[in-house]
């Protein structure tokens, strides 16, 4: 293929990519300011809620680590790779009518979608910290690029997830339900709401077998200079789950390309 052809190629995958994401986008908030407040609502008021739960039992979460930041860190992380998995998972449906056109594949919904909501939940997470600002509270990262590194898997993350959901999700809907049902109880094994150094030995490597865990821990790292979390925290681990998923959801898409635009 020629360099011409390689380039009228990918201006067509860039052309429909912003098609998608001014659509996702537009469709993500056409309720107007209700759409925008749900999407900051919702992890303000689980912040809220552990913060009042914190505070009634007096729980230290450690040494060089404020309360309010922590658990925003925790919410904030866990809700971004839960949101991209889960509407990455339906992108499929929603969009089949799209899928009349040549240019449009069913991996792209997924992609853009991914975007649309790491992109909205950056804008949400600086809202919050303003806010958290504004009452005195020092939100300032001791190591940004280690935060936005974090950050950044925990994404790569849902979209591995969203890419390998979409596809079991669109042929085998039974199974979506049971994905959905499934981030109830990962919300309380990924550290969202402690520390995993404070864990029991045998809970804390059960714990540890989450991917998502270690992004949390590792963000919580990069902002707090004297929080400790785990020593067996890391992020290749999450890097390699990532890719992982990322490559499986590829995988799969190529596989059932036929079947999915079908649906």
């Amino acid at each position: 293929m020629s360099r011409a052809g390689v380039r009228s190629d990918v201006s067509i995958a860039v052309s429909v990519w912003k098609a998608l994401f001014l659509r996702e986008a537009s469709a993500r908030l056409a309720t107007g300011r209700a759409a925008w407040l749900w999407i900051l609502l919702e992890p303000a008021a689980h912040i809220i809620f552990l913060m009042v739960i914190f505070g009634v039992i007096r729980h230290q979460v450690m040494q060089g680590a404020n309360i309010e930041v922590f658990v925003l860190v925790g919410v904030w992380g866990f809700f971004l790779v839960r949101n991209i998995a889960q509407r990455g998972m339906e992108a499929i449906n929603a969009n089949q009518a799209l899928f009349s056109y040549r240019q449009v594949q069913p991996v792209d919904t997924v992609l853009v979608r991914a975007t649309v909501e790491g992109f909205l939940y950056a804008i949400v997470g600086a809202v919050l910290l303003v806010a958290l600002a504004m009452f005195g509270i020092d939100v300032r990262p001791a190591d940004p690029l280690l935060v936005i590194w974090s950050a950044f898997l925990l994404w790569a993350f849902g979209l591995g997830l969203g890419l390998s959901f979409s596809v079991i999700g669109t042929l085998l809907p039974e199974v979506g339900k049971i994905i959905r049902l499934a981030f109830t109880p990962l919300y309380f094994l990924s550290a969202v709401m402690y520390s995993v150094a404070s864990l029991p030995p045998g809970m804390r490597s059960t714990v540890l077998v989450n991917p998502i865990t270690h992004g949390l821990e590792a963000m919580r790292s990069g902002w707090f200079a004297a929080y400790r979390g785990e020593a067996h925290i890391s992020l290749s681990y999450l890097a390699f789950w990532a890719l992982g998923t990322v490559f499986l959801g590829l995988a799969l898409h190529v596989r059932y390309a036929t079947r999915l635009t079908a649906q």
